[in-house]
């Protein structure tokens, strides 16, 4: 007998969860949170999930009781004897921390990963890792998708005249150089230096950017600092426009205010995580799809490799 998929969303992801459920055919499975008045919280499944392939949609953007959130619904679908528990994380938090880069500091993606298979997840589904090499730190599969299908179709849909890929640091020239390859335009790179974490020094730029229509390629904007400041430079170099592709929509702080006032033309993100307001520079390409997708495909024992596009 087949194993039912059963598809269920943590609280911080459940306008995300409701489309994925959609786009897979199926109605998103019931579950209660319930917060004590000292603030401690519990989830609870309505419906039997035994001997299920059950998919729990939730990113785990700030504060930390979304990762908590996630633990708890995979430590119940244990205890309650599901087939298989996929934790399906658009956006993984702490996965900055992937390295330790200075003394005395931890690995919070390590931890994460930890965390997640201590609650009893056997799968990982998520996507564009800040680095790659997160998948390794779990002992589970990872299905790790790449926004770059959803991204590449709109940047070509919009017919650019002389388009070059950039690169807003030297760690997403990687990133950039997949796109530039695939599309057939050259690419350019900044180079940035910090003196304390989310605030940028200096940067400067390599490559020739006068008169291109540029379109900056990054995982994350947190602070927003680095995007508008390569936008602006690259205006001031010679280019007819610039526009930012971002997966990850953390925008902290004053990021909305500094994409407004910056020469950003637009910025383009995807649902990963919730914008906070509305700006009509940033426009919204939802990964519901897709994600609707790979967890057909992961239910069947397909491959999801026709979902790359680089």
């Amino acid at each position: 007998m087949d194993n039912p998929v059963k598809i269920f969303s943590g609280s911080a992801s459940r306008y995300l969860a409701e489309k994925i459920a959609e786009g897979y055919g199926k109605e998103l499975g019931k579950v209660s949170f319930v917060r004590f008045s000292d603030g401690e919280f519990q989830t609870a499944y309505e419906e039997s999930v035994r001997g299920s392939d059950l998919f729990i949609v939730q990113s785990t953007f700030p504060p930390t009781e979304n990762l908590f959130e996630l633990l708890l619904m995979i430590d119940a679908a244990k205890r309650a004897s599901a087939r298989q528990i996929i934790a399906v994380i658009p956006y993984m938090g702490f996965a900055r921390q992937d390295r330790k880069d200075q003394p005395r500091v931890a690995i919070g993606a390590k931890l994460v990963a930890n965390l997640l298979q201590a609650a009893g997840a056997t799968r990982i589904m998520t996507m564009d890792l800040h680095a790659d090499q997160i998948q390794g730190f779990f002992d589970v599969p990872v299905d790790h998708l790449y926004s770059s299908s959803i991204f590449i179709p709109y940047i070509q849909s919009l017919n650019l005249a002389d388009l070059t890929i950039a690169a807003p640091d030297m760690g997403g020239s990687k990133r950039a150089n997949a796109y530039s390859k695939y599309l057939g335009v050259n690419m350019a790179i900044c180079y940035k230096e910090r003196k304390i974490h989310n605030q940028v020094a200096r940067m400067a730029l390599i490559g020739d950017v006068v008169g291109k229509d540029v379109v900056l390629i990054d995982d994350i904007i947190d602070t927003a600092g680095t995007i508008t400041m390569a936008a602006d430079m690259m205006i001031e170099k010679g280019a007819n426009s610039v526009r930012a592709f971002c997966t990850h929509p953390v925008l902290s702080g004053s990021a909305y205010e500094k994409i407004e006032n910056s020469k950003i033309t637009e910025l383009v993100v995807t649902n990963t995580i919730p914008l906070k307001h509305e700006s009509p520079k940033i426009k919204v390409l939802s990964v519901a799809d897709l994600f609707a997708d790979v967890v057909s495909k992961v239910h069947n024992y397909e491959s999801i490799s026709s979902t790359f596009i680089c």
